[in-house]
Parts: structure tokens; sequence; C-alpha cells
């Protein structure tokens, strides 16, 4: 008696176990609206979810639908004009978010100070005027750059800010929300999770976010960003 009760809870236990499992896969179909302050609809939006680049972005008429994983908590909008802005999914399937801001881009071209000089953030540009804290860039196309044998000598020898040991990346100012201290790593706008089979005789330029300046990366950018530009394989 007592082995088949044994043997029913096993069986129980397996078949929740799988169950679960089968939940943390299914997908669900998400759609709505993305629209600035002005109702006016916003096209090309970048679509993450819970602080992942999904690939999918908004039609020409702002709007979107696709499919994602059950349980996922936060669906992030980013534009050039508005940054990133995030809110929670909370079982919703419906979900329509209005922008901070206008997306009419002519704002943009009021006059040619160096406050309208476009930095490169990885997803787009942004005027130097609107980051808080400067941005660190080298560019990489001088000959002595090729000197370097690895892209972590490169990062060592060149950043003041960058704390370098072996394989290991810290951005002095940083700030972790999470065990690990290693910044997001972008070559050529795609986020990846290692750069060291980068040589540097490919690198083109390499610019060292942090603070406020990496914020539009969300959380993920919480311990700096590190944005590599490669040259052209036409070029070597």
């Amino acid at each position: 008696m007592k082995t088949r009760i044994v043997l029913i809870l096993v069986v129980t236990l397996i078949a929740f176990t799988a169950l679960s499992g089968q939940n943390s896969y299914k997908k669900i179909t998400i759609n709505g609206l993305v629209v600035d302050q002005s109702s006016k609809p916003v096209a090309n939006a970048i679509i993450f979810i819970d602080g992942e680049k999904t690939g999918q972005i908004t039609d020409n008429k702002g709007h979107y639908k696709f499919k994602i994983v059950a349980g996922s908590t936060k669906i992030g909008i980013l534009t050039k004009m508005n940054g990133l802005k995030e809110e929670t999914i909370n079982g919703r399937t419906t979900i329509n978010i209005i922008l901070d801001g206008s997306s009419n881009p002519q704002s943009e071209n009021k006059n040619n100070s160096n406050d309208e000089e476009k930095v490169n953030v990885g997803y787009g540009s942004v005027n130097k005027k609107d980051l808080t804290q400067q941005v660190n860039k080298l560019d990489t196309k001088n000959s002595r750059f090729a000197s370097y044998t690895n892209i972590y000598d490169l990062l060592k020898g060149e950043f003041p800010s960058v704390r370098v040991t072996g394989t290991s990346i810290n951005i002095q100012g940083s700030f972790s929300l999470y065990a690990s201290t290693e910044p997001l790593f972008v070559v050529d706008g795609v986020a990846v999770e290692s750069i060291g089979n980068i040589p540097p005789q490919i690198v083109s330029s390499i610019e060292v976010l942090k603070g406020a300046s990496a914020t539009i990366y969300g959380t993920r950018g919480s311990n700096g960003v590190i944005l590599i530009t490669l040259i052209s394989s036409e070029n070597y």
C-alpha cells in the first residue's frame, strides 16, 4: 500500500514538473499601438521584452503584434527621440503605449552647434547635450592601435576608466544591480556576450558609456556599455 502511494506521488510530481516546464515555454500573442504625446503613431520603434531586443518594430501606423513567452514581465519601446520606455505586462495581451515627448524629427535641426552633435549609442544616436555624462570615444583607425595584441590590451591601454584584469572588464563609476560587474558589449549595434575574438586591427571605433549615458539600454546598461564599431569587411 505504501509503495503504491509513493509511486502515485512520484508520478504526480513528474507530471507537475513537466507541465510547469511546458508553461514556461508557452507563447502568447501581444499587440498594441505606440503613439507620442500628440497621439501621433510612432513607426519603427524597437521593441524589447524583459530588457532583451526582440527584433520586432512598430509598423508605419505605430502598431505591433507578435508572440512572447508566457511569464514575460515587461515590454520596452525604444526610439531615438524618446529613449526607452518600459511598461509592466501584468497578464495583458493588448498594451498601448504613450511615449514622452514628440516623435517629430524636425526639432533636431535648429542649429549646428556642438550641442547638436550626434553621439552613437548603439541602437541609435542622441544629441551630445542630452548626455549628462561625457561619452569616452576612441577612433582606432590610427595605425598605432594595431600594435595591441588583443582587444583587452587596447581597452586597458587607451581607456583609464576601464579596468581590465585578464578577460574581466569593469567600468569605473558604473553601478551594478547584479553580482556581475561586466558591462554590456554592443558590436555594430548587436549585443554580444564576449569581445575576446575581435582583433584590434579590424576595430574602427570604441565608445564607453556609463551612468546616465547608458540609461538608453535600461537595466542592462547598469554596469556601463562598451560600443564597438568594426571596419567594413571591404576595407580589410
